[in-house]
């Protein structure tokens, strides 16, 4: 039998992508470093065409050419390793594709590396988790067009679907579609905090209950709030321990994990001067949040405000709470897709900031309705310089920007941390101010580092003894 692609990895991710691409009629090795998985998956298949092989080069040399492998391998070390016991056994033309989560800069080094040998290699971002993986995910596949065009019938076919059209779309060159996956995520730290921002003051605030919430949050996504993220917060607040019989999430200990993609993208701005303030504030909240021991002890001895009657009316904050996440949602897709435009202006990458709307609208974790808003911003200026400016969100953030500070006011007063709430403020805030404090900065620098400065009256630059 000649198969039409070959997988390497069998772990959860891995086995589902092998699974969805034989459900799609494709004829699947499978290949993993240890027999064991290999021999797992096996043993769960019920009707579908998967071929095992447990030696390297007879996976290989099963494939029909050129030969396409796609690789659900570890980010980082494993990755180089796998490649590394490849290349002596393609031939140019083959095409090596890496599905994991992998920093673009490792997944630039080996492409140059790949291209030496006439062998091309596709960064391939892949967003749906394990769900979306066997079902549908949303693609980002970076590099070479016309290596994309060899493996575009397939990805396209196991990509999930939105109005009939794949959520998989060519992203650029080289690392491009693992820079656009990072990014993907980074966004996804920040909505994610959002909406656990939204459930604190909803509950501690205005005092309503888990059931309460759930229906709540049921009733938004139904609107223009409708998400993946919504729709599975609902699902969890729904869900009930089955040992205590108290809602799951309130024996849920509060630690949250990452895995680096957020911590990347917030680096990766960093370096390159651009604002992501509320997605780094999601990175830097779970942060504090694994310091548990540290919070407990200092409760009881760190001061928070006074005490105050205050009665809210519920429904009235119901939905200011609605509108300040909403537009908190707004701010940090603005955020990333600004990274995306001036990350790709610093590379030449010219990424389809409208397609790459278009993909997320199914099989990603950031899935949303309000992303077909977004690509149409960018249909209709190309060059926008933020989705803030965009005429339907300069009057959805006109209309929401009161509910967002009576939220963050609230939040302050009340001595509720709601990080990436109030940076979304100061975010928008600062963005819609022309002359801002800055020049006080550039004048300190001036003063103590001779750094020099520009005036607002005249061409130049300028030193004074101070």
């Amino acid at each position: 039998m000649v198969n039409t692609i070959g997988v390497i990895g069998l772990g959860v991710m891995g086995s589902n992508i092998a699974l969805n691409m034989a459900n799609n009629g494709e004829q699947v090795a499978v290949y993993n470093y240890t027999s064991d998985l290999t021999e797992k998956l096996m043993a769960k298949l019920e009707g579908q065409i998967l071929t095992p092989y447990y030696e390297l080069e007879a996976f290989v040399q099963s494939l029909a050419a050129p030969r396409k492998i796609f690789l659900m391998v570890t980010a980082g070390a494993a990755i180089d390793s796998v490649i590394q016991s490849l290349i002596p056994l393609l031939q140019e033309g083959d095409v090596v594709m890496d599905g994991g989560n992998s920093h673009y800069e490792d997944t630039e080094r080996r492409y140059d590396e790949l291209k030496a040998h006439g062998i091309g290699y596709l960064g391939i971002g892949v967003s749906g988790g394990e769900v979306g993986a066997l079902t549908g995910p949303s693609i980002m596949p970076g590099g070479d067009l016309h290596f994309y065009n060899e493996v575009a019938p397939i990805l396209t076919k196991i990509a999930a679907k939105a109005d009939g059209e794949p959520c998989c779309t060519y992203i650029g060159p080289k690392g491009a579609g693992h820079f656009v996956k990072m990014v993907h995520n980074g966004i996804e730290y920040a909505d994610m905090q959002l909406i656990a921002e939204a459930y604190t003051f909803l509950r501690g605030n205005l005092g309503l209950t888990v059931e309460e919430i759930a229906d709540i949050f049921e009733t938004w996504n139904a609107g223009e709030l409708k998400s993946y993220l919504i729709e599975i917060t609902t699902e969890i607040l729904r869900k009930k321990d089955a040992v205590t019989g108290l809602p799951l999430v309130d024996v849920i200990l509060d630690q949250a994990g990452q895995k680096g993609t957020g911590k990347w993208t917030s680096l990766q701005a960093i370096d390159n001067g651009i604002p992501t303030s509320i997605i780094t504030e999601a990175l830097f909240a779970r942060y504090l949040s694994a310091l548990k021991e540290e919070r407990v002890q200092a409760q009881p001895i760190l001061a928070g405000p006074n005490k105050r009657m205050q009665n809210l009316e519920k429904e009235q904050w119901i939905e200011y709470v609605r509108q300040a996440l909403y537009m908190g949602k707004i701010c940090a897709y603005a955020q990333g897709f600004t990274q995306y435009k001036m990350t790709s202006e610093i590379y030449n990458w010219n990424l389809p900031l409208k397609d790459i709307a278009l993909i997320f609208r199914n099989g990603c974790i950031i899935r949303a309705e309000f992303l077909n808003v977004i690509s149409e911003a960018y249909d209709e200026k190309a060059d926008l310089a933020n989705l803030l400016i965009a005429p339907y969100f300069a009057d959805k953030t006109a209309s929401y920007q009161q509910s967002l500070r009576n939220i963050v006011c609230e939040g302050i007063q009340s001595g509720v941390a709601l990080p990436c709430l109030s940076s979304s403020l100061a975010y928008y805030d600062s963005y819609r101010t022309g002359a801002s404090n800055a020049n006080i900065l550039q004048a300190q620098r001036d003063y103590f580092g001779a750094h020099t400065y520009k005036r607002n009256d005249m061409e130049g630059t300028f030193h004074t003894e101070w």
